[in-house]
């Protein structure tokens, strides 16, 4: 039976030192559609936090004893996800970026228009409503059977982390680059970005920009007309359109050619894409997530992608941490991968012994987590009991290389990564640990540097 229950009137508190102005605030709210409740001055207004756990606070920012920004910081304690306004007679650029950055949803001017204030709250109301049922989907997903999704596992501090932005970043239209290493389940947070979106009930499509040669990129991504070369023997819709309404993943945009760089750069810029052979241009409605292993800044700097193309991408840049920083998470994955791969084949799963889990835990794993899950799948095939031991791993993992402390024979070279590591570090330790000036010395971008100390295993 279909429920045709009126919609919950969204509960606003009020706080401010004047009785005039909360009596006249509370008037409209409730004529305009919301439960209002009032508290005189900013101490009764904590207290009223507490009690109510309101949808919105409407607070004034000049009050006796505990103002406006202590109130916002004692309300985004008790519920990071309440939108607080905050009403000034005072308003300054700097006091209201302040606010802002300090997690005001909006800074209003008094006097303000009635209209204006209603608008403001009704996007707070919405904002809230939003990230309610993305708290509840977040939740949902992880609930999930690990064994049988591709949902995010981990609990280490830097994977807590990377979740932590995309949600915040998932409710949002922004154009998100995830970057890590191969393996390291660039993907896998695309799709959870994806699964915790407006756009949820849309398509995922994805493409590895650097698997296909340039012209056939360029078809699969914007799409062709009849005849505009050898073989397009119909017109053809790309990715870009068929992902209308959901969201577009593109793997390893590094490997784009500067061609396909600027069609990119122009979907981006318009929203909009020309096929290939056509003349006229296409709108597109899709969220772009893009993905990368390889030094954009660097890349960059080489000639080889587009600088304007880049703060395209970057508006929220996601960085994965290789398996090596997640070295706890190791057991976990372990137990999620052999679940599902017990899952497809029908049986019970199997377990890694102790000697199996240590050797695993010790080795570096360059192919990050989809090695890992290669070399799994390797070892249930090899064991035949319900334990995976040190026999059923790869050589290279279980190899231990143990180099004596003084020999005859001359000392091997060192790789360009190790002097490379050893130079920065060195750097960063002759600036005291001042990473913008190391980075000056270094002649890099400090953002850049950044990125080499984690990939470093460096705590940055």
């Amino acid at each position: 039976m279909t429920d045709h229950s009126p919609a919950p009137r969204p509960t606003v508190l009020v706080i401010d030192d004047e009785s005039g102005i909360l009596e006249t605030l509370e008037i409209l709210l409730r004529n305009e559609g919301f439960t209002p409740h009032v508290a005189l001055g900013g101490r009764a207004g904590l207290e009223k936090i507490a009690a109510l756990a309101p949808d919105i606070v409407l607070t004034d920012v000049r009050m006796p004893q505990v103002g406006g920004v202590e109130v916002l910081a004692a309300a985004r304690a008790a519920d990071p996800d309440i939108p607080v306004i905050l009403m000034t007679a005072q308003a300054t650029l700097q006091s209201a970026m302040q606010a802002v950055n300090e997690g005001a949803f909006y800074y209003i001017q008094k006097p303000f228009r009635n209209d204006e204030l209603i608008a403001i709250l009704r996007r707070a109301a919405e904002h809230r409503t939003l990230r309610v049922e993305n708290t509840s989907l977040k939740r949902e997903i992880r609930k999930r059977d690990r064994s049988t999704t591709g949902a995010p596992i981990g609990n280490n501090r830097k994977w807590l982390e990377v979740l932590r932005l995309a949600e915040a970043v998932a409710p949002t239209e922004s154009t998100v680059l995830i970057m890590g290493e191969s393996g390291t389940g660039k993907e896998v947070v695309a799709r959870y970005v994806h699964d915790l979106s407006a756009r949820s009930a849309g398509p995922f499509l994805s493409i590895n920009c650097g698997a296909l040669p340039e012209g056939l990129l360029e078809s699969e991504l914007f799409g062709h007309v009849k005849g505009s070369f050898t073989g397009a023997v119909r017109d053809k819709s790309g990715l870009f359109t068929a992902a209308a309404g959901g969201s577009f993943f593109l793997d390893e945009i590094g490997e784009t050619t500067p061609a396909t760089q600027v069609k990119l750069l122009r979907v981006l810029q318009h929203r909009e894409v020309i096929p290939v052979g056509a003349t006229d241009a296409q709108p597109i409605d899709t969220r772009i997530i893009a993905a990368t292993n390889r030094d954009l800044e660097e890349e960059i700097r080489r000639g080889n992608f587009r600088r304007d193309l880049f703060y395209r991408l970057n508006v929220i840049a996601i960085h994965l941490p290789p398996l090596r920083q997640r070295v706890d998470d190791i057991p976990i994955l372990c137990e999620t991968f052999l679940d599902r791969s017990a899952a497809q084949r029908g049986e019970t799963p199997k377990r890694c012994s102790d000697s199996a889990m240590e050797a695993l835990q010790a080795y570096n794993w360059p192919g990050n987590v989809r090695e890992l899950e290669n070399a799994l799948e390797r070892a249930v095939i090899l064991t035949s009991s319900d334990r995976i031991d040190l026999a059923s791993l790869p050589e290279s993992v279980t190899a231990r290389k143990s180099e004596p402390l003084v020999s005859d024979r001359a000392a091997p070279n060192p790789t360009l990564e190790t002097i490379e590591r050893a130079y920065i570090l060195w750097v960063l330790q002759s600036e005291q640990g001042n990473k913008t000036r190391a980075a000056e010395v270094l002649g890099i971008d400090p953002s850049t540097l950044h990125r080499k100390l984690s990939r470093f295993g460096v705590e940055t």
